[in-house]
Formats: C-alpha cells, sequence, structure tokens
C-alpha cells in the first residue's frame, strides 16, 4: 500500500499530540495515511505495552488511518545505529510515503530528538540502491520521500509551517484521549500521576494549538519544522 503521509514517531501517542489535526484532516480529504510507531512506550510510568497497544489501535480507528504499524526497538535505548536503520528503510520502502512527520529535531524527552536523527538517516539511505532490503522474500527497490517535516513538542521550536486544523481538532482530542492510561486521569491503577495525565496537560496542548493558531488568524493550527527550505508555487495561497 502506497501511503500519501507517513507519521513515524517513536511512542504510541506522539503521532496524535503533535500531528493528530493533520492526520485527520488529510483522511478526510481522501489522502492515505499511516502511522508507525518506532517502540511500544514500554518505560511509561503508566500503563503498560499492552495497555499502550490497545489505545493505540483506538486512537488510529477514530483518525481513520488506512495502516499503524509498532516496528518494536527499545523504548529509551534505542540507537541511530545500522540495525534500527534497517528497520526503518524496509518500512519506507514498503509503503513509498509522499511526506514523512517525525519526532521534534530537539526536545525535553531524549527519545525525540533521538528518533529524529534516526528517521533522518535512515529515509536518505531508504533511497540508496545499494543498500538492500527484502519485504516477505522480495527485495525492495529504493524509494525516498520528497519532504519530511518534524513535530513541535514539549519544547517550543519557532515552526517552519503552520497547518490550520481547527476543523479537526475535536478529532485530535478524541485520539489524544484514546490513551486512557497516560491522559486526564486520576486512576493511581495504571501509575502514579505524571504531569501528562493531568487535566491541566490536556489545557496546555490547547493552549499551544491556539498559540500557533493565532499566528495565521485561526482558532487552532499544527507547527512543523523542515530540515531545507520550503518552496511554493503561490504566495498569494500563504497566509
Amino acid at each position: 500500500m502506497k501511503l500519501d503521509l507517513l507519521v513515524m514517531t517513536v511512542h504510541p501517542d506522539d503521532a496524535e499530540l503533535g500531528a493528530g489535526g493533520t492526520i485527520a484532516k488529510y483522511v478526510a480529504e481522501g489522502k492515505k495515511v499511516g502511522i508507525i510507531d518506532l517502540t511500544r512506550g514500554e518505560l511509561g510510568t503508566r500503563g503498560t505495552a499492552i495497555t499502550r497497544a490497545e489505545e493505540a489501535a483506538d486512537a488510529a480507528r477514530i483518525l481513520g488511518v488506512a495502516v499503524r504499524e509498532n516496528l518494536e526497538l527499545r523504548d529509551g535505548f534505542f540507537q541511530n545505529n545500522e540495525g534500527s536503520q534497517l528497520v526503518i528503510i524496509q518500512a519506507i520502502r514498503k509503503y513509498q510515503p509522499e511526506i514523512v512527520i517525525t519526532n521534534a529535531l530537539d526536545d525535553r524527552h531524549p527519545d525525540h530528538g533521538r528518533a529524529s536523527k534516526l528517521v533522518n538517516d535512515a529515509l536518505f539511505l531508504a533511497g540508496l540502491r545499494r543498500i538492500e532490503t527484502k519485504l516477505e522474500g522480495m527485495l525492495q527497490e529504493p524509494f525516498r520521500p520528497r519532504l519530511q517535516l518534524q513535530l513541535i513538542q514539549d519544547k517550543y521550536i519557532q515552526p517552519d509551517i503552520l497547518l490550520d486544523v481547527t476543523e479537526y481538532w475535536n478529532i485530535k482530542e478524541q485520539s489524544i484521549l484514546a490513551y486512557k492510561t497516560q491522559f486526564n486521569s486520576a486512576s493511581e491503577e495504571d501509575g502514579p500521576q505524571t504531569y501528562i495525565s493531568s487535566p491541566d496537560f490536556m489545557e496546555s496542548t490547547r493552549g499551544r494549538g491556539r498559540e500557533l493558531g493565532r499566528n495565521i488568524q485561526v482558532p487552532y493550527a499544527e507547527g512543523f519544522t523542515a530540515r531545507k527550505l520550503l518552496g511554493v508555487t503561490d504566495i498569494f495561497a500563504l497566509k
């Protein structure tokens, strides 16, 4: 299955938090959108790898994505090395996405920046024909997406592009709250309280969306960075 957009992030829930509105928007417009989680998030303070997998599946249904996979790299300890790169190269060649969105360039959580660099390097390598990967016993063709973007996560980074997601903000929030063990939960059964389990965290997420939206005169927006200069064909289409 060829995808138009692939959100490839390190933890289940990163895609929803950083790009849930973007995903919902392009699904609604008929684009083929997928999510690949690099790890199971097994080191998270609340819940388990099993509950996170169930929640990720629920969130995927809410967003309406065509596919969601987990590469099962080691949460917290994955490295930007040949083994990890080859796993990502295989996934990129399998889905051949036009655009890939991955984690923030730099962030409070060390996994985020490390994952961003890992995906960036793997995307370049995926286009090299002398790197061979197989899927179901068949050699894969080299492929490199035409655009890579990065999320804005906990640490505020000035975005290079803002996307109006006002119409899809409610879907974004529903997809985030599908992670019942992680967000907006007072239950001690899932583990000790964390700053993301507090209702204040969801309010701060809304605040970030409103702050980004204000810059383009819309109620809610999501922001992304790019590693290269972005070109447009019509400056009159810009806000």
